[in-house]
Formats: structure tokens, sequence, C-alpha cells
């Protein structure tokens, strides 16, 4: 099933994919994606990969997405921990990294020594009293707190997992705090992004499972929306679009099949 949306005449230059749960769930391609993505790719648009993935570096990510078969370049993906590592280098921070092991590749060579400072993204391995602790008396101190996004949930293999937005929101809570947001959806974020391609926001679309995080940021800052039935996609979240700048696709494939067949003629 796929929803239309009312299309303005401007044209379209780009497209931003989500990866997590819109093209893959941990190692797992969702049928379809592939040959969907190379589709893309053929076109005429600019092609960029965002992802609030914080579990694993850039790096790994990519090799994981190479491994199951997709022709996506290592430049072409942009992370939530790349925007966190830069804000990071900008305010010359040091802090404490509430992060997998695998992601902390991104942050080498940022100094653990007199921390200043706490930056949270999804790491299950982290998250226990003596971590959030340490996390807490840093705060108190009058340390800024970072979230590398603040996501309610995401998906596995096994089913819907928790994200790190409450662990965010614990923390905020208890230190009356409030966390600085780098990945989606703030604004920033999908700014950066479009600025890789060198495209504005009314010549882009998005294209995700994330109601909140995906579609709504995008449609914030003016760009069109195209909201995928797969990954975290619950119930109900098609109902809550906005026609006017977002469409629903049953997956990544109805998606590229509505964006090429129809959005660009």
């Amino acid at each position: 099933m796929t929803t239309r949306v009312v299309t303005s005449g401007c044209r379209l230059k780009a497209v931003l994919v989500d990866l997590s749960g819109t093209i893959h769930v941990e190692d797992y391609a969702i049928p379809g994606a592939i040959q969907a993505i190379q589709r893309l790719k053929d076109s005429s648009l600019d092609v960029k990969f965002v992802t609030n993935t914080t579990k694993e570096s850039k790096n790994r990510l990519y090799e994981r997405i190479h491994r199951l078969g997709f022709n996506i370049q290592k430049n072409e993906i942009f992370t939530s921990l790349t925007a966190a590592r830069n804000l990071v280098d900008e305010q010359k921070l040091r802090p404490m990294l509430l992060l997998e092991d695998e992601a902390l590749e991104d942050f080498e060579g940022i100094s653990q020594e007199n921390l200043n400072s706490v930056v949270v993204g999804l790491a299950p391995g982290c998250f226990n009293y003596e971590n959030l602790n340490v996390a807490f008396r840093l705060l108190m101190q009058g340390h800024p707190l970072i979230a590398v996004h603040k996501a309610r949930y995401y998906k596995r293999q096994d089913g819907l997992a928790l994200g790190p937005g409450g662990f965010v929101s614990g923390l905020e809570f208890a230190t009356c705090t409030t966390a600085t947001i780098v990945g989606k959806p703030q604004e920033d974020f999908f700014l950066r992004a479009l600025k890789t391609v060198n495209c504005k926001p009314s010549e882009a679309v998005m294209i995700g499972d994330d109601l909140n995080d995906d579609v709504e940021g995008a449609n914030k800052i003016g760009m069109k929306s195209i909201l995928v039935k797969t990954g975290k996609y619950r119930e109900g979240d098609d109902k809550k679009v906005d026609p006017f700048h977002s469409a629903v696709c049953s997956d990544i494939k109805s998606a590229v099949d509505l964006l090429l067949n129809e959005w660009m003629h």
C-alpha cells in the first residue's frame, strides 16, 4: 500500500535514506532493499545514507552493510556518531563515553582524563548503576550532557529493543539538565547531511522507518519524506503523517518505485 503526497514544483535533487530498519535489520537485508538502493544510485539523484546507529563505529557499520551486499561507499554514510564527535571537537570536550566498545573508534584520540562532559549513545553494556552514577556526578558538577540521539526503541531481529532515550531522560531528570541532541530528528543533523550533497531541504526526500526521527524531523526543515512499514514502524504510524509532505509505503522497494516513477516526473 502506498499513500500519495502533494508535491510541489521544486525539482528533487537528493534523497536521504535511513539504514537500520529501512534497508536492513542487524545482519539481515530487508527483501528487495539491495536492488532498490542500486536503482536509487543509478538515478540522477544524489544519495546519502543517514543513521542514528550508535552501537558500532562508521567503519564497522560500513563493513556490515557491505557484507550484506549493498553497493554503498563509506563516504556516502553520515552518522550521528560523526555529528557527536564533531561537537566534542568543536567544544574541546573530554567526555565520559557511554558507548559500546564497537563505537569507540569514532572517538579515537579524545582524552579520557579530567572528564568534563558525558556522551550517551546506545550502549546496553554500559547502562548499569555504577556507570550511570559516574555520569550523574559529572552532570551535577555542571558539565554538559550530549545525547547522540534520544530514540525510545529500535528494531532487532528478535523484536523491538529499548533505545538510549530512556537513559538520557533519566539523567536529565536526576540532574535537572537538558541534553544536547545531535542525531535525528535535530535540524542541524539533516542540514549537515544535505550540505554534503549541496542540496536545499526543499529539493530532498527522506526515507525511513521512524515517524518522529525520520519523517517529522525531515518535514520540519521543509523536506518531503516517505515512511516505510518496516523496522520500528508501529501500526497506526501511517495515520499520523502529514499528507501534504509525506507518503507511506510498505517497504524501501515501494518507496523507490514511488520516488522514481512518480515524484521524479
